[in-house]
């Protein structure tokens, strides 16, 4: 008897994985691994894709080209098992692409792309989504009783591997945000030892000077500073 389980060593390996964070380690960089995983890991799986759902803007990612275009092409037709899972909040299967009713534009995509039976599951991630798809080149490649378990997996894992994305992500922008400050700051430093340079006026009369003009074209302090700076390089290699 054909074993039903879709959960192999490796691939819960490469799931847990996922949660593992890198300076490279981005949403697109989770969704390709992924993919990836579940493409080499799971029994009679040919390829998988994911779609990423954040404020109505999506990501997709897949284990081949072909899978992506599957996608895309699914959510221009309107029909699907993605659509399916993404609005019922459930599983989606389809069995076998050759005797599917409910979806026939779908089924002709599918068809043309290789694909036998379709697996989908979504995985709530607030605020994000997350619909994972597996696809085979078999008709009834997914059982009923090892999709349960390989959900139960995945929103478990992928659930770890996305909240640690999005702290990491934050981690990175408020060091970004700061080294930007930092650099402005510098930068109108720059701008008022000129003005003060130039005109003999103290530091807090440079400042309000490069406020008053910033307020007048409306540009940010920090911009306008850098454009006095540089033009004042420039003026200085000329000379």
């Amino acid at each position: 008897m054909e074993s039903t389980a879709m959960i192999t060593p490796g691939l819960a390996r490469d799931l847990a994985a996922l949660g593992r964070l890198g300076e490279d380690t981005s949403t697109e960089s989770v969704l390709r691994g992924l993919t990836t995983a579940l493409a080499t890991g799971v029994p009679n799986c040919s390829g998988a894709s994911a779609e990423h759902w954040r404020d109505h803007r999506v990501t997709v990612s897949g284990s081949h080209s072909e899978l992506i275009m599957l996608v895309e092409g699914e959510r221009e037709l309107g029909e699907g098992p993605s659509i399916e899972a993404r609005q019922s909040g459930g599983r989606a299967t389809v069995t076998d692409v050759l005797k599917e009713t409910r979806w026939p534009r779908y089924d002709a995509l599918a068809t043309r792309w290789g694909v036998r039976s379709v697996l989908v599951v979504p995985i709530e991630a607030p605020p994000d989504l997350l619909v994972v798809g597996l696809y085979s080149v078999r008709p009834g490649a997914f059982s009923p009783q090892g999709a349960g378990s390989l959900a139960d997996m995945l929103t478990e894992q992928v659930g770890v591997a996305m909240a640690n994305i999005w702290e990491f992500e934050e981690v990175r922008t408020d060091h970004a945000q700061l080294q930007e400050a930092l650099a402005g700051r510098s930068v109108i430093d720059q701008a008022k030892g000129i003005i003060m340079q130039t005109s003999g006026c103290t530091a807090e009369a440079a400042f309000e000077e490069l406020r008053r003009i910033s307020q007048h074209h409306q540009v940010k302090v920090a911009d306008l500073a850098r454009l006095l700076v540089d033009e004042h390089q420039r003026k200085s290699a000329r000379r």
